[in-house]
């Protein structure tokens, strides 16, 4: 029996998710969590978990920053990043982060069940359609979009502006100054060509990106 925890912060997609795993006879919800410390709080007490099902948006969470302190901390838990960023490049930084499998939020309830299933088992999985983008960006790197050009930090630092964040709440958030902040800023916009953080919102709209 597969013991799955989701972390999703939609109450809807997690109900959703719930009735999903109900048809299968070897995967059961042990727990769901709304945010990162949440999933941290039902690792630490919960017990023995086979796989972590993970929301790459969530309150207060980077992404790719809570799979890394996952990974630190819980190293023999595979993640499997559950997401509406039907994006390479992001994709590509949760398994560099440490994620064992990406899948996107629109896909079929089978592929989802065969995702859990794979990594579960010790397996990594993405889906065809990313994984060929992932190819292609390799072997032509001109033509990657430009927020494939972004350091992994000044992602991080983009993503939280994309949200809402302020320079001070990054730099708390991320444990580094407020200069440091600025000057992530400074050199995201330059490699993105973009002007403001309106600039960087619509450009997150229209990749779809950090969008839940």
């Amino acid at each position: 029996m597969i013991n799955l925890l989701i972390a999703d912060d939609h109450a809807i997609v997690r109900e959703g998710i719930k009735k999903i795993i109900a048809l299968s006879s070897d995967i059961v919800v042990l727990a769901d969590a709304v945010d990162g410390p949440d999933v941290m709080q039902k690792l630490s007490d919960t017990g023995k978990f086979d796989l972590l099902l993970l929301d790459l948006t969530m309150p207060g969470v980077v992404g790719t920053s809570l799979i890394s302190q996952l990974k630190v901390e819980f190293p023999h838990l595979p993640v499997l990043v559950f997401s509406m960023h039907n994006d390479a490049q992001v994709a590509s930084r949760a398994i560099k982060a440490g994620a064992s499998g990406f899948i996107a939020k629109d896909s079929d309830p089978e592929v989802l069940l065969d995702a859990i299933r794979r990594v579960a088992g010790g397996g990594k999985y993405i889906e065809q359609s990313l994984a060929e983008q992932l190819a292609f960006d390799a072997m032509l790197p001109s033509q990657r979009a430009p927020h494939a050009m972004l350091s992994s930090r000044e992602f991080e630092v983009f993503s939280l502006l994309v949200m809402g964040r302020r320079v001070n709440d990054i730099a708390d958030q991320l444990n580094i100054s407020n200069k440091t902040v600025s000057t992530h800023k400074l050199n995201l916009m330059v490699k993105m060509k973009l002007n403001n953080t309106a600039d960087l919102i619509r450009y997150s709209a229209d990749h779809n990106l950090f969008l839940g």
